[in-house]
């Protein structure tokens, strides 16, 4: 984002009075796309007027256009017919649209409205040129990123290495991408994406968006009663007789079933890991005929003395390998249907905890797995396909059955219904297997999907069905870009302007289609891979969203600063990213961000999955104080311990000496190196870089030592708690520069540049 980073004058190149006065035609193209079909076409007629819409027998089609200019000619023409037929002397387009001659959306704009005027402005402006088609405009405006400024090779390798390895970059990989450029960053990533601390991100970012680390009850609930009753509660039987202290037996016991609960939650992300890391497809991720499992898991499952010969390690609660589940077998002996002998696996869409984070209930009847299926892997919000009903009592009481016959739920319902059809062989509030014994409901919209009924054949397996018809859907790579897009930049895309009546409704509109013109490049290319998630991570590194590193000028214009608001990395980095930003920079962790550590972790705006499951942006009074409080420890901690290693093995004071003060050209040019130095480790920025500053930084440390001058009551000696190590004496400090390089640390770690990525 650049809100805020400063004012520069620029204007949205828009279509002149004059020009227009010129040209009509050139004005009504240009009216009908920033105008028309993104204030009312888009928003309010495509509802309906599009294919497999209410209104889709009608003979005013649309299609959606974002990107496509071919298309947005045909919508203009098929605007152009609409408003060129008269009945009684006033166009049939705005007698429609305003409730007329028996349109059966009712009134949608009402006259007098914005976009009532918006078209009856454009209307007059066929009038201009009767007869003929409004010509094409060759109206280009300024290039989007004209003025921003872009990070250069070496800083973008190290956004990139602390977002998705959790390290600096090594001084090899900074000069390989100063010379090599895009290849060379290429190269770097693909070795950085073989490092586990990309896949400890890679799961992460994944359950920020699946949140299934957070269903409820016990990890093993997961596991029906009903069909495993004997094995899920494998750990309460093990054998820990070979300890013979009877507290630490006990303990023992504790950390079993502990480690068997988290194994069984971690297993939606390492089928995720499993993919990536080996670069299958992703669309296994909905389709995969497998799961999963580790020793204990598997235990859990049943299947253990059947894989044990093929784990590494068979004690190793975390070690994963792929494995099929039998077919379910109930207490009352029925088995599942299925030809194959297995349970039909088909990825995350039939995994035990999948369905359990999203579970149902009788009125639901699994539209909220439905919901969660469109908005997880085709990147649809359905809640928002239409305006909420605002009268639900009218509704029920004109009609029967309110899903499938009223309009404005049906648009909804048609889409959703069938899709919580296909979730019914689940259809249990505990999210476990357990079709509904009086059949599927048939006051819903039937099993399918997209307006295909799912076959009688393939009944047994309905979400594979679904999976396959999933990962053949161009809309599967654009939402996997799209979470790859929200792990690297910290927040979703942005979302199309609704409000038509906001004054930078088209610059926002402007930066919504720039966007999505990048995240459908990215995925075009990702899908070309054969849909390995590693090449939409480098793509969208090398996208300008992602390089965007401050502006080249000021900007003045409201409409411009609009444009450029939602591009950049500029987000709070979260508790685990700054908790792998300390480690990385200081070599070893603060050790108080990780939430089953410390409370710090979900007050400093992380998440649980299960009641918090948005990650704050902005910080708050809490945050601010345990950012004051990790600079003051996390500087105690670390100045005297690297002063205290032989000057080679420093990371932050290679140069200096505790007895280096100011005075002289000689050490005056030392120590501000020695500065320069902390500015280009803890905050990124070059030697020089940012001379204001570094000039800051340099007053903060030599007006501390100047107070301490007329300080008779300070001790020649570090604090006690800032000792090199536990064993450690206190270190002496005569000239007080420990304490002055200790502050100075503790003043950079509060930094935007320290505390934001």
């Amino acid at each position: 984002m650049l809100r805020a980073l400063g004012v520069f004058i620029a204007s949205l190149q828009v279509l002149s009075p004059l020009a227009a006065r010129q040209d009509p035609g050139r004005a009504v193209e240009t009216a009908f796309a920033d105008e028309v079909w993104a204030k009312v076409g888009e928003l309010t007629c495509l509802n309906c007027h599009s294919a497999g819409g209410d209104a889709w027998e009608s003979d005013f089609i649309l299609r959606p256009a974002e990107l496509d200019p071919v298309r947005l000619r045909e919508n203009r023409d098929a605007f152009a017919r609409m408003a060129v037929e008269r009945k009684d002397g006033k166009s049939r387009l705005l007698l429609k649209v305003s409730g007329g001659m028996k349109h059966g959306g009712g009134v949608q704009l009402k006259p007098g409205s914005t976009g009532y005027r918006i078209l009856e402005s454009w209307v007059r402006g066929l009038e201009a040129r009767p007869g003929e088609a409004p010509a094409a405009t060759n109206h280009a405006p300024a290039p989007f990123f004209a003025g921003v400024g872009m990070a250069t090779p070496r800083r973008l390798l190290r956004r990139v290495t602390l977002s998705l390895a959790g390290r600096l970059p090594t001084p090899a990989e900074s000069e390989a991408v100063e010379k090599g450029g895009r290849a060379a960053m290429d190269a770097a990533l693909d070795a950085l994406m073989t490092e586990e601390g990309f896949y400890t991100r890679l799961k992460e970012g994944f359950n920020d968006v699946l949140l299934t680390l957070g269903y409820n009850g016990n990890a093993d609930d997961a596991l029906s009663y009903d069909h495993y009753e004997k094995t899920r509660h494998w750990y309460q039987n093990y054998d820990l007789s070979h300890i013979a202290d009877e507290k630490a037996r006990r303990q023992a016991g504790y950390k079993l079933a502990d480690d068997y609960r988290q194994a069984l939650l971690r297993e939606p992300l390492e089928l995720i890991e499993f993919i990536v890391r080996n670069e299958r497809p992703f669309t296994e991720i909905v389709t995969a005929d497998y799961i999963m499992v580790s020793p204990y898991s598997a235990r859990g499952y049943g299947i253990f003395e059947a894989l044990k010969g093929k784990f590494k390690n068979a004690e190793d609660p975390f070690e994963y390998i792929q494995a099929r589940v039998p077919a379910l077998k109930g207490r009352d002996g029925k088995t599942q249907e299925s030809p194959s002998g297995f349970y039909p696996h088909s990825g995350l869409l039939t995994m035990f905890q999948y369905l359990r984070r999203y579970p149902t209930t009788v009125t639901n009847r699994n539209r909220l797995r439905a919901r969660m299926y469109f908005r997880h892997f085709l990147g649809v919000d359905v809640m928002a396909l239409a305006p909420r009903v605002t009268d639900a009592a009218a509704v029920d009481a004109q009609f029967k059955n309110p899903p499938m016959e009223a309009p404005d739920c049906v648009v909804c319902h048609k889409t959703i219904d069938p899709i919580a059809g296909l979730f019914q062989d689940y259809f249990n509030e505990e999210g476990h297997y357990g079709p509904r014994k009086e059949g599927w409901f048939t006051d819903m919209f039937a099993p399918g999907r997209e307006g295909t009924g799912l076959p009688p054949a393939e009944r047994w397996r309905s979400l594979q069905w679904l999976g396959q018809a999933t990962a053949k859907d161009p809309r599967f790579a654009v939402a996997m870009v799209e979470h790859v897009y929200s792990i690297l930049m910290g927040r979703r895309p942005m979302s199309p302007p609704k409000d038509i009546e906001d004054p930078h409704f088209t610059p926002k509109r402007r930066a919504y289609l720039e966007l999505r013109k990048t995240i459908q490049e990215v995925a075009g290319r990702f899908a070309a891979s054969g849909f390995n998630l590693k090449v939409a991570f480098k793509e969208m590194a090398a996208s300008p969203f992602y390089r965007v590193d401050g502006l080249t000028e000021a900007i003045a214009n409201p409409a411009r600063r609009a444009e450029l608001d939602d591009v950049g990395v500029v987000r709070l980095l979260t508790p685990e990213q700054l908790e792998r930003k300390i480690t990385a920079v200081f070599g070893k962790p603060w050790g108080r961000l990780g939430y089953r550590d410390s409370g710090f972790g979900i007050l400093y705006g992380g998440i649980d999955s299960k009641e918090v499951t948005e990650r704050m942006t902005d910080p708050s009074g809490a945050m601010g104080a345990i950012q004051r409080i990790m600079a003051n420890d996390v500087a105690c901690r670390n100045v005297p311990a690297d002063f205290a290693l032989a000057p080679a093995g420093r990371r932050l004071f290679p140069g200096v000496e505790t007895d280096d003060v100011p005075g002289t050209p000689e050490s005056d040019s030392k120590l501000r190196k020695a500065v320069m130095h902390l500015h280009e480790v803890l905050l990124g920025r070059p030697h020089g870089a940012d001379p204001p500053e570094v000039e800051r930084t340099w007053r903060l440390f030599t007006g501390l030592l100047e107070e301490a001058k007329t300080r008779k009551d300070l001790g020649k000696q570090e604090s006690y708690f800032c000792r090199a190590g536990k064993e450690e004496k206190r270190s002496e400090d005569p000239h007080y520069t420990l304490r002055a390089w200790r502050a100075v640390v503790t003043y950079l770690l509060c930094q935007d540049d320290f505390l934001y990525e």
